[in-house]
């Protein structure tokens, strides 16, 4: 499947199903539990034993804030692969409550809403995030691709995967998305 997009404007596009097509953006923290747990986050993980390494890590381990935070996220993402998008967004909220400026808080609570199909409210976090800055903002363009195909912004969509792949050009996931779209000249 193709998608025809003219510089000038947009014809109308079907929605496309992005179940599980969200991608997490993970941080690296500490040691003991919370190592385990951001380890589980980085290596795409999505087992209730590594959702429980992160919550051990919240209960018991002394960590500073900003391990905290991470921490959460971390434990967000594992439960948003489990598509537990309401605990998981509770995580992001977490850890945004304790680091107001920790971007991947909100390019992940975005990625909830798109896993969810409310793609204005995941363009309205995924672009708080990246202006706080993110540690792998191709992931929050890519997502944010996501959102804007499934509000019917074709342009915004190729342009978002367009970034994600510039950004990553190893990443297979936007390249295959952008295969899909012929872009047509005036």
């Amino acid at each position: 499947m193709t998608r025809a997009i003219p510089l000038a404007a947009l014809g109308a596009a079907a929605l496309l199903s992005f179940a599980g097509a969200t991608e997490a953006s993970t941080l690296i923290i500490g040691s003991g539990a919370a190592q385990e747990c951001s380890d589980a986050a980085l290596k795409g993980r999505e087992d209730s034993r590594a959702v429980l390494a992160c919550t051990t890590a919240l209960e018991v381990e002394t960590l500073n804030f900003r391990d905290r935070a991470r921490t959460y996220v971390n434990r967000g993402v594992l439960q948003m692969r489990q598509r537990q998008f309401a605990a998981a967004r509770a995580d992001f909220d977490q850890a945004a409550s304790i680091d107001p400026n920790l971007g991947e808080a909100y390019v992940n609570r975005g990625a909830t809403f798109v896993g969810e199909e409310r793609y204005s409210e995941g363009v309205e976090q995924i672009d708080k995030g990246l202006s706080l800055g993110v540690k792998d903002p191709e992931k929050a363009f890519f997502n944010r691709g996501l959102a804007n195909e499934g509000l019917g912004d074709l342009t915004a969509a190729y342009k978002d995967y367009s970034r994600a792949s510039e950004l990553k050009p190893d990443w297979l996931a936007p390249k295959t998305e952008l295969a899909r779209f012929t872009v047509k000249r005036p």
